[in-house]
């Protein structure tokens, strides 16, 4: 394992993944106060070997006034496989949903893509201001929808999960996922902090979220083959779905 940083993967990616990438940087440097979100050194790029093929993951997280940590993470294995993995973890003090998306990219085609604004408030709901812009969206058709994971009932009901099947659908997702990041960058510009008691339930909604996430087999098998089960533990738990203590909103 090396940590020595290399340029860009988003170079060597399939497409639709350097395109996502570059949209979802580009809206959070138009609307939101970017900060750095400094990761463990030995997070922030890393190689490894998988099945005989080269790993590399690349890690990039900000911070802002509304959001406690905002990740980005390109992976590569060999010519077999690429990733996006994006999420916007709210500070729990602001009653915003989790964005997440994912990318998934195998032998040239997108066999996953996920994009959602995820409920994490007490009803487990999204505020009315999200659902009328996202109420709003027109409505798309893609041929080949995917069926969500047992523990998929964190996800909104404007989730879109699905396999991209042509250079059209991959667009459309693109457009999708930018207007998710847009209204949601929005709304978080206008949100006001809530009173302590009602963050510590937003709180409770963020770690059942990152709970059901860490139990997602693929990825932990993935980084477990490629790093070791003590490896892969700490980055699912420290990188990817952190829960932050109730005292950080006390």
């Amino acid at each position: 394992m090396t940590t020595t940083p290399l340029p860009s993967l988003r170079e060597q990616q399939h497409p639709l993944i350097r395109k996502l990438a570059d949209c979802i940087e580009a809206v959070w440097h138009k609307h939101l106060d970017l900060s750095p979100y400094h990761l463990p050194n030995e997070f922030g790029y890393v190689e490894g070997r998988l099945e005989g093929e080269k790993l590399t993951i690349e890690n990039q997280c900000y911070q802002t006034p509304q959001f406690r940590k905002m990740h980005l993470e390109l992976a590569k294995v060999g010519n077999m496989l690429d990733i996006l993995h994006c999420v916007m973890f709210p500070r729990p003090e602001y009653e915003l949903p989790m964005f997440g998306c994912d990318l998934v990219g195998a032998r040239g085609q997108i066999s996953a893509a996920i994009a959602d604004l995820s409920p994490v408030n007490s009803q487990y709901t999204l505020p009315k201001s999200y659902t009328s812009a996202l109420a709003a969206l027109p409505q798309l058709n893609f041929s080949h929808p995917r069926e969500l994971p047992e523990w998929g009932d964190i996800f909104s009901d404007f989730c879109v999960f699905v396999r991209l099947s042509s250079p059209e659908e991959e667009n459309l997702f693109l457009s999708r996922t930018r207007e998710f990041l847009e209204i949601h960058c929005m709304q978080a510009r206008a949100s006001q902090p809530l009173p302590s008691e009602q963050a510590i339930l937003s709180l409770a909604g963020q770690r059942n979220y990152c709970t059901k996430q860490q139990q997602n087999d693929k990825t932990r098998r993935v980084l477990e083959k490629a790093f070791g089960s003590d490896w892969a533990e700490q980055y699912m738990t420290t990188v990817l779905f952190d829960i932050p203590s109730e005292s950080s909103v006390v």
